[in-house]
């Protein structure tokens, strides 16, 4: 599904490397069944020549069920070398990075998400309100069950990507800033100044972090956050050429589906 609309001026043609297919993956958030589906269907079509580039755009545990796992399964991805991946790191992955070094964060963390990926890795979350010794032994039993391969891999995180025509971020960038001057915890954590503001950048953002009922295509940016955690829909954009256009896996009900469509020309409905 798509939110679009027309404007008056004739959009600006964006284009990704030739020779390759990017695949820029929406927020999973612990929903390791959608991420399964979706990868499924990338690997369906990357046998034809091209090649593809898998962009996780962060935001891989909190909230859902299986952040443990779904970190296995990135990791397992990058080392066997089908897909050439890139890592972002989204916001969660840094607090949940931050909570290891200092575990006073925990209750600022569990309570966006954490609790979560605590139990993924079984450990038992306290209270909000339980002394500061509760939440240090919380991070001494994570400490202890994260996997070293999880830790290197959430350490090896990057802030942002480019390929041709297209600047992959976790939230947005800053207007007025230069794409290569970006704070990175803007790149991170930004909502409202970049998705409100009428700004142009030298490329065309790709990002998540920011839920929508649908994927947003613009020529100012591409949002692929479709609440997974939430609504069981995991999307893709795939930029080929000029050419863009959607994978979303839906798992609902116990029921799967994997729908593709296609996005005829980069046209706006609103302004982003």
């Amino acid at each position: 599904m798509l939110n679009f609309f027309q404007r008056k001026k004739p959009p600006v043609t964006r284009a990704a490397p030739e020779g390759l297919r990017l695949y820029a993956v929406g927020d999973v958030h612990g929903r390791l069944d959608a991420l399964e589906l979706l990868v499924a269907a990338i690997r369906e079509e990357a046998t034809d020549g091209l090649s593809p580039v898998l962009i996780m755009l962060g935001d891989y545990v909190d909230r859902g069920p299986a952040s443990r796992q779904v970190i296995d399964r990135l990791v397992a991805l990058e080392g066997d070398g089908s897909l050439e991946t890139r890592f972002i790191r989204g916001n969660h992955e840094d607090t949940m990075l931050s909570f290891l070094g200092e575990p006073s964060l925990g209750a600022t963390w569990c309570s966006f998400g954490g609790v979560e990926t605590l139990l993924s890795y079984g450990v038992a979350a306290p209270l909000m309100s339980d002394p500061p010794e509760a939440w240090e032994a919380a991070r001494d039993a994570f400490a202890a069950a994260i996997p070293p391969s999880h830790v290197r891999f959430l350490q090896a995180l990057e802030p942002a990507v480019e390929y041709g025509d297209y600047f992959f971020t976790h939230a947005g960038v800053r207007p007025g800033v230069e794409l290569e001057d970006q704070d990175p915890h803007d790149l991170m954590w930004i909502r409202d100044d970049f998705l409100r503001g009428s700004a142009t950048f030298s490329k065309c953002i790709v990002h998540g972090h920011t839920p929508e009922a649908d994927a947003f295509v613009s020529d100012r940016r591409i949002g692929v956050d479709t609440g997974a955690y939430a609504t069981g829909r995991l999307s893709a954009i795939v930029l080929e050429g000029p050419e863009r256009r959607l994978i979303q896996a839906q798992v609902s009900g116990g029921r799967t589906s994997v729908d593709h469509i296609n996005i005829v020309r980069p046209v706006e409905r609103r302004r982003a």
